[in-house]
């Protein structure tokens, strides 16, 4: 028995190296495409490729992505998509269903290679320690919003294990009032193959990226549960009703549980005609 258990540890260690060599091959066929390519093609196709690359990362460990709900149609008004944040994965579960900018920490500018790609991709970059970054961050966001771009932000300002949502600060949801833009809430779980919420995919506290990355690519395949809630006009509303209505969208959604329909995917092409 003490050798049948140690001939599959040592499986699945040869099964978590095999996946992070796929993944730094991945990473280093992104970035190569990224500089040479990207320069050439025009902004629809840099968002499939970019689509397509991050479907195939999920493949790669073995993720499921189930979906709920509809993408929010792309046709040149702008759209905000505000979600709840568990894992560095959640950045490729949303780019694998459409295009779209995200506003994240300065800290991960810094990140290897990922950091990189992040900033040749479009990421906004928020630096913290600036008193005026986020008045600026704001005159940015609305700008791209009134140019009908697709933006995403996760309001939390930090990540959390999956069990719950952390209050949603509305300071950067003053572009979508400003703009006139559409605000789009998701909801975002991981569920282990029994249906039940995993923290494997957790990227918190004081855990590495390398920590998170050996841990994921340990386990047994899991899934990525994410639901398109309602879109909501910013109309008369301010920023700080705007934020409670799709923090409690968000929340309501996840106490829902997994019982509702929903459509496995492997790859979705963002839909641009609505």
């Amino acid at each position: 028995m003490l050798r049948i258990e140690g001939l599959m540890f040592r499986l699945e260690g040869l099964r978590a190296w095999l996946r992070l060599l796929r993944l730094a091959w991945h990473v280093l066929v992104g970035a190569l495409t990224v500089a040479f390519l990207f320069p050439r093609l025009d902004h629809g196709e840099q968002g499939r490729r970019l689509t397509r690359w991050s479907a195939e990362m999920l493949q790669l460990f073995g993720i499921s992505l189930v979906v709920r709900g509809r993408t929010p149609p792309l046709r040149g008004k702008g759209v905000l998509i505000v979600a709840n944040h568990v894992s560095w994965l959640d950045i490729h579960l949303l780019h694998s269903l459409l295009p779209c900018r995200f506003v994240a920490k300065a800290d991960i500018a810094r990140w290897p290679l990922f950091g990189w790609l992040a900033a040749q991709t479009g990421t906004l970059f928020l630096v913290r320690e600036k008193r005026s970054a986020i008045r600026e961050m704001n005159v940015t966001m609305a700008s791209l919003l009134a140019e009908g771009e697709c933006l995403t932000l996760f309001p939390e300002g930090t990540t959390t294990s999956g069990d719950r949502v952390l209050p949603f600060r509305g300071a950067l949801l003053e572009p979508v009032i400003q703009a006139n833009a559409t605000l789009c809430p998701v909801s975002i779980r991981y569920l282990d193959g029994q249906g039940q919420r995993t923290e494997i995919p957790a990227y918190h506290g004081e855990m590495t990226l390398m920590e998170s990355l050996w841990r994921i690519a340990c386990a047994p395949p899991f899934t990525a549960q994410i639901e398109f809630m309602p879109a909501l006009a910013a109309g008369s509303c301010d920023r700080r009703s705007l934020a409670a209505r799709a923090e409690g969208q968000i929340r309501a959604s996840l106490e829902k549980g997994s019982s509702a329909g929903h459509s496995s995917v492997t790859f979705a092409a963002y839909d641009t005609t609505g």
